[in-house]
């Protein structure tokens, strides 16, 4: 017997971005992979599949939603298209991510590194615990690449990259946040991923 798959579609503060919930794991337990670009998307075969689709601009894949920016049309009439290239991928069974090729593009920041500071180690737990859960409802991520004399910087990725709030998200939100438990921290930055 076929088993039946209901994706669930969530709007995102970015208007460009829809996030998908197809009701199981995506990446699981696995870090985040985002793919910019049909190119980057060889390590998957999910992304492949969605990148078939000539306006999907970038494709974001979260623990159990798959975020996916268009470049142009509306959702009404790409929507459709997306959620069947999502369904036939689900029922072919194919991994998400190629085994054989390493997901480049997962969290860049080497969790728990032995030679972070004790301010590097609070900033990751801070993101890890107050603030990915948050972006990830977004349907997006962040990604933390240092901390030098004060300034923290960060990628945001998914929906959340190119986002209309995601400066205000990233200057109000998160800077607020470190700095109210950081006192050191001066300023976060975005950086490109």
């Amino acid at each position: 017997m076929e088993k039946k798959l209901f994706i669930q579609t969530e709007e995102t503060p970015n208007p460009t971005t829809l996030k998908f919930l197809p009701g199981r794991d995506v990446m699981g337990a696995a870090p985040p992979a985002d793919f910019p670009n049909a190119e980057s998307a060889k390590a998957s075969p999910l992304a492949e599949t969605l990148f078939k689709v000539p306006q999907v601009s970038s494709v974001f894949l979260g623990s159990d939603f798959i975020t996916i920016t268009k470049s142009e049309d509306d959702w009404q009439q790409l929507k459709p298209l997306l959620l069947t290239a999502l369904m036939d991928f689900f029922l072919t069974g194919l991994p998400v991510i190629n085994q054989t090729l390493s997901a480049t593009d997962g969290a860049a920041d080497d969790e728990g590194a032995e030679g972070d500071s004790e301010i590097v180690s609070t900033i990751k737990q801070l993101l890890d615990t107050r603030v990915r859960p948050a972006v990830a409802q977004d349907g997006g991520d962040i990604v933390f690449h240092g901390y030098e004399e004060g300034v923290v910087s960060l990628t945001m990725r998914g929906a959340c990259a190119g986002c209309p709030s995601s400066t205000a998200t990233l200057k109000h939100g998160i800077e607020n946040l470190l700095k109210h438990f950081i006192p050191e921290i001066t300023e976060v930055r975005a950086t490109e991923g």
